[in-house]
């Protein structure tokens, strides 16, 4: 069992950073590649980045490209998002997922096999 615990969320305005941590505990992070995903009221949950369990490969989804960055830290069983240049269209809730038995991150939801409660972010203009 993956317990998944996600923090850093917050309202801010348009143009700020936030930085999105996940800590998991219950089983050995390092292997098991983890993904950051988003759901805004409305719309379906989509994926945002991911990072392979090594954090030698990353993916992110064309809509936060540059803007955003993922990374991990396996001593600290963390994942961050970095979130720069926000934007209202990126308000959301966002979860963090671990993906087991597997070296890269997927960009599918049903991909994951744990899932945070998510945290709330807000970007407003």
């Amino acid at each position: 069992q993956v317990q998944l615990v996600e923090s850093g969320g917050g309202l801010v305005q348009a143009g700020a950073s936030l930085r999105l941590s996940c800590t998991a505990s219950g089983r050995t992070f390092s292997t098991y590649a983890m993904g950051w995903f988003r759901q805004a009221p409305g719309k379906e949950r989509e994926f945002v980045a991911g990072i392979s369990w090594s954090a030698g490969m990353v993916n992110y989804a064309d809509s936060v490209q540059g803007r955003f960055t993922i990374s991990r830290d396996n001593a600290k069983h963390t994942v961050y998002l970095q979130m720069n240049s926000l934007k209202p269209e990126d308000t959301a809730v966002y979860y963090c997922a671990a993906e087991l038995g597997r070296y890269s991150a997927s960009y599918s939801r049903t991909a994951y096999d744990y899932w945070g409660q998510g945290t709330q972010v807000t970007v407003s203009s």
